[in-house]
């Protein structure tokens, strides 16, 4: 039995509906992310699971047992939200000990516990402190321990890193996935920040609209989309507009407007002469002087006409035949053997026959 189950769930505002007959289930131990651009459903998910909404429609089920009705204090979870909501007047340790008070714990209890979470969040050091004393990141490891002290079932994440910079949300990335593996809570986590989600997840729900449009694990996603808002969502990617001609070999026959035919895996039940999309990511594509790459079988001429240098590697946009611009990575490394490519220069690019995926949605 999964730890957290959503029955057809439906949650509307007004005649809108914000969660769309929503069903998916969580795994004891699991880091399950929601993941969807603003608007898709993945926060009002949140609330209701956590009893701040309630569903118009469906059934939440926490180890078998209908949450609907269960007022939010007694739900056996937590939430963090992007604000931490620290109490100002509290030191580091007496925010942490707050929910033990409010549940009566014994104050001995109380002490062994806030020492024993401080220490999981290395922070045992600021017990004293206090929050404005505490950097951005130290501010969320107290949060996080306050929402974790109580030993909950399940602990609700909500955009807890979207307020910090660059590095130290990367720096807060990895202390998450050892703290989740360390106290083995099951943490349902919001974001819409593709590179997070794909780096901290055991398992991804792709939102839009209220539905969702994809669930599995990270890498699955990444390298398997189901259809055409999944690739375009989950990293960058060059979508081409094609029909299925035949299937050779174990592989399509592609014919993309413009440019002619191409070889890609044979991944679909689609019929002969229907139109999809053929989507590629810019790190399968090679990018080569002109009389380069002619052993791959697919294979074009094109112009540079944007770069962007990204340090370890360059992005060049790639203008075809048909007008399209075709994204393609080359790593900076070993800067003597690597060929740069500027504005206006004629290139060729390539991929392999088993680059790639055929769409049909």
């Amino acid at each position: 039995m999964p730890l957290l189950e959503l029955r057809n769930v439906t949650r509307r505002y007004g005649h809108l509906p914000a969660v769309d007959n929503v069903s998916l289930s969580i795994e004891a131990g699991e880091f399950f992310t929601l993941l969807g651009p603003s608007g898709c459903g993945k926060t009002t998910i949140l609330r209701m699971i956590a009893g701040f909404d309630a569903p118009d429609a469906g059934q939440i089920l926490l180890d078998g047992l209908d949450l609907v009705d269960t007022p939010p204090e007694q739900r056996p979870l937590h939430t963090v939200f992007q604000s931490y909501a620290l109490f100002p007047h509290l030191s580091v340790a007496e925010n942490v000990e707050f929910p033990l008070k409010m549940n009566k714990v014994a104050p001995s209890e109380r002490v062994r516990r806030v020492r024993e979470i401080l220490e999981a969040v290395s922070l045992l050091d600021k017990a004293g402190a206090m929050p404005h004393e505490l950097s951005g990141g130290q501010q969320q490891r107290v949060a996080l321990a306050r929402a974790l002290v109580t030993k909950p079932r399940l602990l609700l994440l909500d955009e807890p890193l979207a307020a910090l910079d660059h590095k130290l949300r990367e720096q807060m990335q990895v202390e998450l996935i050892g703290l989740q593996r360390d106290v083995g809570i099951t943490f349902v986590f919001v974001t819409h920040h593709q590179p997070e989600a794909l780096a901290l997840s055991h398992r991804i729900a792709v939102m839009n609209q209220g539905h969702v449009e994809q669930l599995d694990e990270p890498a699955k996603i990444y390298a398997a989309p189901r259809n055409r808002f999944v690739a375009h969502f989950i990293g960058d990617i060059n979508l081409l507009e094609c029909t299925l001609l035949a299937r050779v070999d174990h592989e399509l026959r592609l014919a993309i407007p413009g440019l002619g035919e191409i070889r890609a895996p044979a991944n679909t039940a689609a019929q002969l002469g229907q139109a999809g999309t053929f989507a590629i990511r810019p790190e399968q594509v090679l990018i080569g002087g002109p009389e380069q790459h002619r052993e791959l079988p697919n294979r074009f001429g094109g112009v540079v006409r944007e770069l962007l240098y990204s340090g370890d590697v360059t992005t060049y946009k790639v203008e075809l035949a048909n007008g399209f611009r075709m994204q393609a990575l080359l790593p900076n490394v070993s800067p003597g053997s690597v060929q740069f490519f500027e504005t206006g220069d004629a290139v060729s690019i390539a991929w392999s026959a088993n680059a790639g995926i055929f769409l049909d949605a």
